[in-house]
């Protein structure tokens, strides 16, 4: 149930980012904390730009922290950087999918088969470099997320009406997503027609 939510969770992520009207639209939905032992888990990383037309530069890490460390050790797992992710040494090394939206709005990644050292504190950070006429601007936004695997996933009935919560934002959004085309359409439609009427 648990793994089924992050799955529509992300999905929704990416069908509200394909959908435009005026502007982009982007919505920083908080990644899941739970993760079952033995199976794939998605960090969800959402960090929106509210500034399409200008150019920007986007260098995403992802950092791993245990609980309960007497010594601070942090784990560099990933760096995604000119449209290339990179894997770091360590106990993550080949269990990590890239899972960004094009755009880099969605900077999400997946673990694959969690084990009980996984749980711990991860951290997003996103730097973003705006290039503007005469300058360039930086910017560094970190995300925290505190992870905890279980044996099993959890039937708790909050889960359920997020699933159901879910289907139908997707419904509601595919449908207004059609709506948009067809309005698109015919304005295009529209504009032919006058057009082609002013041409005679």
């Amino acid at each position: 149930m648990v793994t089924q939510t992050r799955v529509h969770l992300h999905t929704l992520v990416l069908l509200i980012s394909a959908v435009h009207l005026s502007q982009p639209v982007c919505v920083d939905i908080p990644s899941a904390t739970e993760a079952v032992l033995g199976k794939p888990m998605m960090l969800t990383c959402i960090s929106c730009m509210r500034r399409e037309e200008v150019k920007v530069k986007t260098r995403v890490d992802w950092y791993y922290k245990p609980k309960n460390e007497e010594n601070i050790t942090v784990t560099h797992m990933l760096r995604y950087e000119n449209g290339t992710p990179m894997e770091f040494d360590g106990p993550f090394k080949d269990r990590l999918t890239w899972n960004g939206s094009q755009d880099l709005q969605d900077v999400s990644i997946q673990i694959l088969n969690i084990t009980y050292n996984d749980s711990g504190f991860y951290e997003c950070s996103v730097h973003r470099e705006f290039e503007f006429n005469s300058f360039t601007h930086s910017v560094t936004i970190d995300k925290n997320i505190t992870l905890k695997v279980k044996e099993k996933a959890s039937d708790d009935p909050a889960a359920l009406y997020s699933e159901i919560t879910m289907y139908v934002l997707l419904v509601f959004l595919t449908f207004w997503l059609l709506i948009e085309m067809v309005y698109c359409y015919r304005k295009i439609s529209k504009s032919d027609e006058q057009a082609q009427d002013t041409a005679y």
